[in-house]
């Protein structure tokens, strides 16, 4: 988790890639991203594809 020059943060789980958001605050940095991280793993669930 970093901060950008403008203030906005970005949060990412490198472990998924492009799971990466921005949020105008950290707090919500880590709530977007853990949503977005929900989403990837549910979409590869649901198509079958293996978990690490």
């Amino acid at each position: 988790m970093s901060r950008e020059e403008d203030g906005r943060w970005i949060a990412d789980i490198p472990e998924l890639p492009g799971v990466m958001v921005y949020g105008k605050t950290r707090a919500e940095a880590i709530e977007r991203v853990r949503v977005l991280a929900l989403r990837v793993l549910a979409d590869r669930l649901e198509h079958g594809e293996q978990m690490r």
